[in-house]
């Protein structure tokens, strides 16, 4: 008879028996916990749609996606040795206060954050103004 859950009577621990569906369990948690945050299909596809427009406008010319441990980021560049443009970021801890997604200048500066990509992807639709002083 198996007693789950208790040493052997030697006191050797190595024999401990445990449940499949315990072991299982415990192993997708502790997978959960160590997986990056990640853009989905559809959020990467607008952000790429937008690359897309900017690249064919001769404005952007390379990109970088980090995928960390809080946050998920897609860098544009004009050039691939500078520091990144403009920022996109996912950060889901933020997503029932101001917002998952954000734009970020390169001086750090948030330009625009809120909880739908569509509506933060926007912000680069803006046509620049003559400003007369």
């Amino acid at each position: 008879m198996t007693d789950y859950g208790s040493a052997t009577e030697g006191g050797d621990d190595s024999s401990i028996v445990v449940p499949l569906h315990e072991a299982r369990l415990e192993r997708i948690g502790r997978e959960r916990d160590e997986l990056p945050v990640t853009f989905h299909r559809r959020e990467l596809d607008l952000i790429l749609r937008v690359y897309g427009r900017m690249v064919a406008a001769g404005e952007w010319r390379d990109y970088a996606i980090d995928h960390l441990k809080d946050r998920a980021v897609f860098s544009v560049y004009r050039r691939a040795s500078e520091v990144p443009l403009y920022q996109i970021h996912k950060v889901p801890a933020l997503a029932r206060r101001q917002g998952a997604f954000s734009v970020v200048a390169a001086s750090g500066l948030i330009l625009k954050r809120g909880h739908e990509l569509a509506r933060i992807l926007a912000f680069f639709d803006e046509k620049p103004r003559l400003v007369r002083a």
